[in-house]
């Protein structure tokens, strides 16, 4: 179907309706390349030059560039993935409108934010742009953000980047990173009814958890973020034992770290390094190992750079109070700044109903963030505004 040019709320529409679960969450989801296909087509029908460009098999980012030369150059980034439907109260796909809001998956994390970031470099374009803006609709970002991390990997740069996740039109500079680790304890295996034998594993394990909890409730309160608060830590999974007769040789609890600017997996290694020392001085017979399996970093850009001055100055002028906030998800925002890009969050939507059995999606809020994007655009890639906001 066709969709007039700079239409995000159509274009939410469109996409919403294309299942583009991600295959590494969900086995035998089609992920997102029909979704790629389809946002690479419209753009193209806007006079976008849009490509597909392949971040891993079948799983192609959508990347155009529009606008000229003599500005700065503004990245609107957004992920095309989602997560799974299982539980949700309504059809996930069919992008139904009632009440004033689109519902479906994807359609607050984030279709309406790449929508949005879409329609609105468009609508930048036929204003009239000095510089240029770069659209990245990426894969992903749901597992390992292979994406995003493709696009850099690429060298593809700007002076600054807006990530369009579901912020509720507020300014988001920062956001929590995360750790995952596992704390495995030993025991020895034994019948159940060899007491002198058996080492309960499962049993040493609820050391590891009076750890956790001394951790959550007294170390990680005095640390603090501005916009993020304070770090935070707890059990997501455990396994062990192998039978009701059986003492456990094994018990891992797997764990998330989430992280505030500042500290690094090292840190956390070190923590739990330290937590399972202080357990063996208490009780010399509990052997605990940690091991860190995966890790995304947190994203601080200062509340004072550029883009939040030029953001938040883009909506005092069209009649908005600006609210600067922190994002407790973690975003591509993160890998943005790794490579230098000043990343910050900003979009339609609302993170609070994200995976969740309803998502849902406001229309007011897709046509205010793709007219408050278009003129952050021209505001920011204007070569006349680039001593007042540098």
């Amino acid at each position: 179907m066709a969709i007039a040019r700079g239409d995000a709320v159509a274009l939410t529409r469109e996409l919403a309706r294309i299942d583009s679960r991600n295959p590494s969450l969900v086995a035998g989801a089609p992920g997102e390349a029909a979704v790629a296909r389809a946002l690479r087509d419209v753009l193209l029908s806007w006079g976008v030059d849009a490509e597909l460009v392949e971040a891993a098999a079948d799983r192609p980012n959508v990347v155009a560039r529009v606008g000229g030369r003599g500005g700065r150059t503004l990245m609107f980034n957004g992920h095309l993935d989602v997560v799974g439907v299982d539980g949700m109260v309504h059809p996930p796909f069919d992008a139904a409108v009632r009440d004033g809001r689109i519902y479906g998956r994807g359609t607050s994390d984030m279709k309406s934010g790449v929508a949005a970031m879409c329609a609105a470099a468009v609508r930048a374009l036929d204003a009239g742009l000095d510089g240029e803006i770069v659209i990245a609709a990426v894969v992903d970002e749901e597992f390992e953000s292979v994406g995003t991390r493709a696009l850099v990997e690429r060298g593809v740069r700007a002076d600054a980047a807006i990530v369009t996740e579901p912020t509720r039109l507020a300014i988001m500079p920062a956001h929590l990173g995360f750790v995952w680790l596992d704390v495995t304890t030993r025991g020895r295996a034994a019948h159940g009814s060899r007491w002198d034998l058996g080492v309960d594993a499962i049993r040493h394990a609820g050391f590891v958890l009076a750890e956790l909890d001394r951790i959550d409730s007294l170390e990680l309160p005095a640390r603090r973020h501005a916009l993020l608060g304070r770090p935070s830590v707890h059990a997501s999974l455990i396994d062990g034992g192998s039978g009701m007769s059986t003492y456990p040789d094994r018990c891992t609890i797997r764990i998330e770290r989430r992280t505030i600017p500042g500290e690094t997996p090292a840190d956390v290694e070190r923590e739990w390094l330290t937590a399972c020392a202080r357990i063996a001085s208490r009780s010399p017979s509990v052997r605990a190992e940690v091991s860190v399996t995966f890790a995304q970093s947190p994203s601080d850009v200062p509340v004072d750079a550029p883009i939040v001055r030029a953001l938040a100055g883009t909506l005092r002028e069209l009649g908005d109070d600006p609210r600067v906030e922190g994002m407790t998800a973690w975003t591509d925002a993160a890998i943005l700044n790794d490579a230098g890009i000043p990343a910050i969050c900003f979009g339609p939507g609302d993170i609070g109903v994200a995976h969740a059995a309803e998502e849902y999606v406001a229309v007011r809020e897709i046509e205010r963030a793709t007219e408050v994007l278009a003129a952050l655009a021209a505001r920011w890639c204007s070569a006349s505004q680039f001593p007042a906001i540098a």
